[in-house]
């Protein structure tokens, strides 16, 4: 802040006019929307006008930043491009929040795009045009179920974690709105196929982008079931299993989404106006779709994107990116926040804490990926994520990651421990201690208004898991060698006894009672493979 009896700083004011200075002031002031775009100085890529015009082609379940920035992202660079042409409408189904923010500012956000490629520090901030609304399925189910009758909407996309494509029984599906994903998604199409009467031009590309093995064929099936439940007719299932194709999917792209209040005044000073939707995402980036060349050209918006791959088979990407990007976050999600690290670059940066990452990798879970692929590739896919972990201009905190710890835990990474120890005889050291870091990042001290928390320095942090009260109720009542033991055998949890992986319950006792006694850190750097 200038010093006003500062002579320099006198001369400043005086030097220019009042005016100018309420302007930026006002500038920061300003909400983004399509109103104010006129008024943006700042060197921010912005959409032309006639974007708003686009007439809407997808349907989107989920409004988070992965979704905005990627699928969203590459649609909105292609409508840019004058190649695919459409815009969004997204559906909003989770009951927390509200979609005011995206109704204040016409759908408009801000990706701020960070990294280096080719040694060249790079950023790009671009104002995004391709939502063209956002409905909340409480509230407005009606106007989605209109959208069923759009004939030009061809393409629906979803992002609704793990936990999203679940068979909930007797999901009704006449429900205003029904309560799972699927249901949702069943609702929809049984619109469409009413409206257009089972026309194979009305037929849709259903992509869902959840992590999960299979993710849209598993959602198929769910969807048939639930059609069955519903006693839906003969003709719409013909219709549906003909017309319509339900894409496996992957994405790939570190978002490390919206900066601190703090953090966010200064963005939006350099911004010259307020974004309440910004986030900020890596260079890298992959979509990575299971289709033919008929969903190719539907999804016309991959011409002009590096990042996506069309192809009859994705297990290779799925699986590079499952194990050595998305287990390795979560078998140190748990460790490297205990251990004093808020974000991804902080830990990797340690040289110590760096060493057992680059060991967990390189030593277990590379050779226990259970598909066959080349060593040479999976190294270089390593150092890749190696690299994109320490990257100086994204946040991405350990904290978000621990979200629904557990399911993640189950899928990224307990067919790897299983791997390790049907190739190797012997339990893996690296995985056991991330696993004892969930158990001890689990150890909820207090309920409060439906939330659970645990404790790190005296102060509190979230635990955000849908076992986080079967976790509150063990640490209360069981010391930490028959915690484990609980945990491991419970099938509800993981769907098999895991206690029956010969050396990983020892393993995990160890590691977790010397984090406990000697501290996160201490307990990796200090418990080598010779002590198991």
């Amino acid at each position: 802040m200038l010093d006003f009896y500062n002579e320099n700083a006198i001369h400043y004011f005086h030097s220019i006019k009042l005016s100018e200075i309420l302007k930026s002031f006002n500038c920061i002031k300003m909400l983004l929307s399509k109103k104010e775009l006129d008024k943006i100085n700042s060197e921010v890529e912005k959409p032309k006008k006639n974007l708003f015009e686009l007439p809407e082609k997808v349907l989107q379940f989920g409004t988070g930043v992965l979704l905005r920035a990627l699928p969203d992202y590459y649609i909105d660079k292609a409508n840019k491009q004058g190649i695919f042409n459409g815009r969004i409408v997204v559906v909003k189904s989770t009951s927390t929040g509200t979609a005011d923010d995206f109704d204040n500012q016409d759908s408009l956000y801000t990706i701020c795009v960070k990294g280096i490629e080719n040694g060249i520090n790079i950023e790009k901030n671009i104002i995004n045009a391709s939502i063209s609304r956002v409905l909340n399925a409480r509230s407005n189910w009606k106007e989605i179920l209109k959208c069923a009758h759009n004939l030009e909407m061809k393409i629906i996309i979803s992002n609704t974690t793990e936990l999203g494509i679940e068979f909930v029984e007797d999901d009704d599906i006449e429900s205003l709105p029904p309560v799972s994903f699927p249901a949702k998604l069943l609702a929809f199409l049984y619109e469409r196929y009413k409206a257009f009467n089972g026309t194979a031009e009305s037929g849709m590309i259903i992509i869902p982008t959840e992590l999960i093995t299979n993710n849209g064929k598993n959602l198929e099936q769910i969807i048939y079931q639930l059609a069955d439940i519903n006693e839906l007719e003969d003709s719409f299932i013909f219709w549906s299993k003909k017309y319509n194709t339900f894409c496996n999917s992957l994405v790939d792209r570190i978002v490390s989404g919206k900066p601190n209040a703090a953090e966010m005044i200064n963005v939006n000073q350099k911004l010259g106006y307020t974004d309440h939707l910004y986030c900020e995402t890596e260079l890298f980036s992959l979509w990575a779709i299971e289709a033919d060349e008929k969903v190719r050209n539907v999804l016309s918006f991959a011409q002009c994107n590096d990042g996506m791959v069309i192809q009859p088979d994705i297990n290779l990407f799925r699986e590079l990116k499952l194990r050595l990007l998305n287990a390795t976050h979560t078998f140190n999600c748990g460790i490297a926040f205990l251990s004093g690290f808020n974000l991804t670059r902080e830990s990797v940066l340690d040289n110590s804490y760096a060493l057992f990452v680059k060991n967990l990798m390189q030593e277990e879970i590379e050779p226990a990926i259970p598909f066959e692929i080349d060593q040479k590739l999976k190294r270089n896919y390593g150092d890749n994520v190696f690299e994109r972990f320490s990257n100086p201009y994204i946040n991405h905190r350990w904290i978000s990651i621990t979200t629904q710890f557990t399911s993640k835990m189950k899928m990224r990474c307990i067919p790897l421990i299983k791997e390790y120890y049907k190739l190797f005889q012997k339990p893996p050291i690296a995985m056991a201690a991330g696993f004892a870091g969930y158990l001890l990042f689990m150890k909820s001290v207090k309920f409060e208004d439906e939330k659970y928390y645990g404790e790190l320095n005296g102060a509190l942090y979230p635990i955000v898991d849908e076992h986080a009260a079967y976790f509150f109720d063990l640490w209360n009542s069981d010391p930490a060698s028959t915690l484990v033991a609980n945990v491991l055998s419970n099938k509800k949890l993981w769907g098999e006894d895991l206690k029956e992986i010969p050396g990983f319950e020892f393993a995990v006792i160890l590691f977790l009672k010397n984090m406990i006694q000697e501290g996160v850190f201490a307990a990796i750097a200090s418990v080598g493979i010779e002590k198991i």
